[in-house]
């Protein structure tokens, strides 16, 4: 999960994104540590990052 990358990429704050997307920031904080999450908070996560689930959840292919 690409979640702590695109948030850092468009300069959102834990908190920015807690408001967002209605998720708490202990929640965000956990899913960033331990890279998984329930699909309808991954949901609502790419709705409030605006990218796809398919672009939040998918690890790049690693550059060889």
């Amino acid at each position: 999960m690409r979640l702590k990358e695109i948030r850092n990429q468009k300069s959102l704050s834990l908190r920015a994104l807690s408001e967002r997307s209605g998720i708490s920031q202990r929640t965000i904080e956990d899913i960033e540590r331990f890279n998984r999450c329930k699909v309808d908070t991954a949901i609502k996560l790419a709705d409030a990052l605006q990218v796809s689930l398919d672009e939040l959840c998918r690890d790049l292919p690693s550059e060889q």
